[in-house]
């Protein structure tokens, strides 16, 4: 069996591939800057009993968020080589970034970035990342992902810069008061996923005025990265991640007046990873 995961932060989408056929199990995000070893191996463990049932792996290709450098790779894969059982050359660790490269892409080159709890840009070439800045994460950057969208949410209700209608909607869904807010964000685990799950407010009340502007001032910073990066109009980008689906015809938009022309675009890039393994 060629065992597969995507993981971000708020979830790890697994599949099993075994004679043609696949199995998936969805788990919790595992992002190994964040999350601790022992939640690392727990997961690795379940997934071990409820996804291979018995079934030897042969191989392994964990694509996930934090997983960008050397020195947290062959971290990760240690933690796989001592569950699996699995050769150490057989274990191969890469950012969720050239995941989603592969996924959409291919052996193409072509732009591609990551819409999700966080966000990333590239330049890829067919084989490698040959275009990438160092990502600031959710607290300098992350820009148009869920918990950027989140951050903006949250820092207008909390200084009272929201529309009194929308505040009142806001403050009705979440029932927290400020102190439970700021607890929950700097004492409690997590907070990316924290503001990235308020970003499911502003999926529900896209067509407001308030809520159009945050996502097109979010979505703009985003895309105005890419002229950073060398980027020329006329060249597609490619976007995966839960933000890139649950807002794509707000993108859409918001790249149209930016001048970029967007390309495939999927929330999950697994079913293109699966085609790009199988393939290989």
């Amino acid at each position: 069996m060629i065992l597969l995961a995507d993981s971000g932060s708020t979830k790890t989408h697994w599949v099993g591939l075994a004679g043609g056929k696949g199995r998936e199990l969805f788990t919790e995000g595992l992002n190994p800057r964040l999350t601790s070893d022992d939640t690392f191996r727990d997961t690795l463990v379940r997934v071990r009993g409820e996804l291979l049932k018995g079934d030897a792996v042969e191989e392994i290709w964990f694509y996930g968020a934090g997983c960008g450098t050397r020195e947290v790779q062959s971290h990760v894969a240690q933690l796989l080589e001592a569950t699996f059982g699995v050769e150490a050359c057989r274990v191969q660790v890469a950012g969720d970034l050239l995941g989603a490269c592969r996924a959409t892409c291919g052996a193409s080159a072509g732009w591609v970035g990551i819409l999700g709890t966080g966000s990333n840009l590239c330049y890829y070439d067919g084989v490698d990342i040959v275009r990438q800045r160092v990502s600031t994460g959710f607290i300098l950057g992350d820009e148009g992902s869920g918990n950027h969208i989140g951050r903006r949410l949250l820092k207008d209700y909390l200084e009272e810069r929201m529309p009194s209608r929308i505040s009142a909607m806001f403050h009705d869904t979440y029932q927290m008061t400020t102190d439970q807010l700021i607890d929950r964000l700097y004492r409690q685990p997590y907070p990316n996923r924290f503001l990235a799950s308020l970003a499911t407010f502003a999926d529900r009340h896209q067509q407001e005025p308030y809520v159009a502007a945050v996502l097109a001032d979010c979505f703009g910073r985003f895309f105005d990265q890419l002229e950073e990066y060398g980027y020329r109009q006329g060249a597609r980008l490619h976007l995966v991640g839960g933000v890139t689906q649950s807002f794509a015809q707000t993108l859409a938009q918001v790249a149209a007046s930016k001048g970029v022309e967007l390309g495939v675009m999927m929330g999950d890039p697994m079913l293109g990873l699966v085609d790009y393994h199988r393939k290989k």
